[in-house]
Formats: structure tokens, C-alpha cells, sequence
């Protein structure tokens, strides 16, 4: 039975439960989402599509809000500062998490103001080396930086990626100069140029490069290969397990939302991942549909949330002001 006439035809017993209510009028106006990310990133084309099709289930505009800047901080104080229930921040958990080992003071709590509603999509994301190494595996990469401790530099961005190379280098007792960076497209045009050696960045941005020559990537953090450039093997594949990680995109709400809402949102995004049409046209981003509910995208959260606390721990790190 169609959804929506399931929940006409049942309109009138939800009279004495106000939460199922409210959840069955929402939406009242037009919907945001904030992204954390720029216009033509993965998260951006992803949101876009997603509104696109939520749309006309909710039969209201989506709006997609590009707020990038400050290491995603921008754009996540704007969703908290909203408090609303028709803005919703459409992030990975890559974008927060690291955000609580690195900065003493924040200006949310990402445990209370982040309620995970669903995941739609993953993220490809690549070890990528300039080409100039002349190499072709990551087991190429640790016998080069081995032979030549402290020569090798890497490009480091402010998310999960700088701490799961961190924890590499270090598992491994490798040296390599850490070079930061405000954006992964500034690392990438270094490490076309060859300034840089190293860098983990999302498959789509490195796969250009790769196309011209300029780039070599060497595996996917991923579990599994992606459709988008199936040649690169997995970092398990490869021989480095510790390195497997993969960007979840999805729906955040704030606290102030009920969970009869947040459930009703879950469901429709269940319904627009199943769109054949939408995994097409993510795969040229480097994207594949992940629909994770509620329940199983707060537990993958909190996994990688543990995750990163054994790093910083592993690697001594310490929030500054």
C-alpha cells in the first residue's frame, strides 16, 4: 500500500499521540540542508540529488545551503545556532569527529546537537602519490620511506584521513614531513606538481589528476573497490588493514526534532536510496549508495568515534584552544 494513503487513511487515530502528529504535518515550510563542503564536492552533488527527490515526497522545496570553511565549523555552528527542525545538516561524520581531539573548546556538543537520522551515501577516498615517486603499491610507499626517513612529506587536511595516516606512519615507524592543509584541492594541486608526495583525498578529486598522469593512487581506504575506478585495490587488499576507512554521508537533526520526525525522514531517504537512478549518478563521483537507519548510522558513528580516541591516545594528541 502506497505510504502516504496509509498515513490519510490513518489520520484520524493519531489524535491522542501529538508526537505521531507532528510527525505526519511535517513538513510546514520549506526544508534546508547545510553542508559543510563547497559547491561541486561529493557531499554538494549528493545533497542536490537527495533534495531533488525529497521534494515532492514532502511537497515542499529543499534548499541546499553551502557553508564551508573553519574545518567544517562554519558550517555545523549554523545548523546548531538554527535549532530548527526544518534545517538539517547534511554531513559526513568525518567533517565532527575529529573536531573534539583537536579543539579544547567547541561551540557544540556533536553527541547532543547531532542526531543522526540516516546515511545515504560512502565516499571513495584514495592514498594518492605524485607520480614522480615512480612507485605503484603502498608497499612500494613504506619501502621508500623507509630507505629514506624524514625525506617523504604528505599533505594534511583537518578530518579522519590526517588521523588514520598518522596512526600509519606510526604503526609502522615511518617518517614522513606532515604538511598541512586548509582543503584537499590545494593538497591535490601540489601533489600534481610534485611539491608534496603523499596525500588521502576522495577518489573523485585525485581521479582527474590520475587521468593526466600527474598522480598515481595507490589503494582505497574503502572495504570495498570502487565502481568509478575499479583497478585501485583496497588498502586491505593492499596489505594495510589499519588503513581501511570509509566517509559516510548522511542526515543530522537537531535534538529539538522528534523521533517520530527523524523516523519519517529515515524512511523517505530509504525510498530516494532506493532510485536506481541515484546510485548512477553518484558513481561519477566516487559515491555508492549506503543507506544505513537511524540505530546502525549512530552505531557506525560511535565505532569511528572509538576509533579516533585510540589514535589520539596512540599518538599523544592534544586539543588546543
Amino acid at each position: 500500500m502506497d505510504r502516504r494513503a496509509l498515513l490519510g487513511g490513518t489520520a484520524f487515530v493519531v489524535l491522542g499521540f501529538p508526537g505521531r502528529a507532528r510527525a505526519q504535518t511535517w513538513p510546514q515550510r520549506p526544508i534546508k540542508f547545510i553542508l559543510t563542503l563547497g559547491p561541486g564536492s561529493a557531499a554538494d552533488t549528493c545533497a542536490r540529488l537527495v533534495a531533488d527527490r525529497l521534494s515532492p515526497i514532502w511537497r515542499q522545496p529543499v534548499v541546499v545551503e553551502n557553508r564551508p570553511g573553519g574545518d567544517g565549523m562554519v558550517g555545523i555552528s549554523a545548523f546548531v545556532a538554527a535549532n530548527d527542525d526544518h534545517v538539517l545538516l547534511f554531513a559526513s561524520s568525518s567533517i565532527f569527529l575529529p573536531h573534539a581531539f583537536l579543539r579544547e573548546k567547541l561551540t557544540y556538543d556533536a553527541q547532543r546537537d547531532l542526531i543522526s537520522v540516516a546515511a545515504i551515501s560512502e565516499i571513495s577516498v584514495c592514498v594518492a602519490v605524485t607520480q614522480s615517486l615512480n612507485i605503484s603499491s603502498l608497499a612500494d610507499l613504506e619501502t621508500l620511506a623507509r630507505r629514506q626517513p624524514g625525506k617523504l612529506n604528505w599533505g594534511a587536511i583537518a578530518s579522519i584521513d590526517d588521523f588514520m595516516f598518522s596512526g600509519f606512519l606510526k604503526s609502522a615507524g615511518l617518517s614522513m614531513a606532515r604538511v598541512p592543509y586548509r582543503d584537499p584541492v590545494s593538497a591535490l594541486n601540489d601533489i600534481s606538481e610534485g611539491r608534496i608526495d603523499v596525500v588521502l583525498a576522495a577518489l573523485t578529486l585525485a581521479l582527474p589528476r590520475a587521468q593526466t598522469g600527474k598522480v598515481k593512487m595507490l589503494a582505497v581506504t574503502n572495504h570495498e573497490r570502487s565502481p568509478t575506478a575499479p583497478e585501485v585495490p583496497t588498502v586491505t587488499e593492499a596489505g594495510y588493514p589499519s588503513l581501511t576507512y570509509e566517509p559516510i554521508l548522511g542526515l543530522f537533526a537537531p535534538p529539538a526534532m522528534s523521533r517520530e520526525t527523524r523516523e519519517r525522514i529515515a524512511a523517505d531517504l530509504q525510498t530516494v536510496a532506493a532510485d536506481p537512478t541515484l546510485a548512477a549518478r553518484l558513481a561519477p563521483t566516487g559515491q555508492m549508495i549506503r543507506y544505513l537507519p537511524p540505530v546502525e548510522f549512530a552505531a557506525s558513528i560511535e565505532a569511528e568515534r572509538g576509533k579516533l580516541a585510540a589514535l589520539a591516545k596512540a599518538l599523544n594528541i592534544q586539543p588546543v584552544q
